[in-house]
């Protein structure tokens, strides 16, 4: 029974081990739940950005740099992962690619909220 029971640990610990973290974290901010990446700072979507399509690169990605994402890493659920134009990987969320924005200087800034109408902090459900 020891042993039935040993093996139904290592085979609990493993399965669990199997599922990643989600890429991003959620954040209580002045504006309700929102993600961050694991520093803490805030994610933005881009309404140029088509559904699974980076639209920011060069400039643009110096100022919102994406949210990467590993070379093997894989869809999760609602995150998705989005090829780059340089072959680079990044994540999205719901279809929605999402970046940081340079002038947050710490963690729960949204000083990129509703630049140029087309920058929207990501919203938690």
């Amino acid at each position: 029974m020891k042993t039935i029971l040993s093996a139904f640990a290592i085979l609990l610990a493993s399965s669990a081990l199997s599922f990643a973290a989600e890429p991003a974290k959620v954040m209580e901010g002045a504006g309700g739940k929102m993600y961050t990446d694991a520093n803490g700072m805030t994610l933005y979507t881009f309404d140029k950005d088509a559904a699974g399509k980076s639209a920011c690169n060069g400039d643009c990605a110096a100022k919102w740099p994406p949210l990467m994402a590993a070379a093997d890493a894989k869809d999760e659920g609602d995150w998705t992962i989005v090829t780059r134009d340089d072959g680079s990987k990044m994540w999205a969320y719901e279809g929605k690619p999402l970046y940081t924005y340079v002038e947050d200087k710490k963690a729960g800034d949204v000083t990129g909220e509703g630049k140029g109408g087309v920058w929207h902090v990501a919203k938690a459900d």
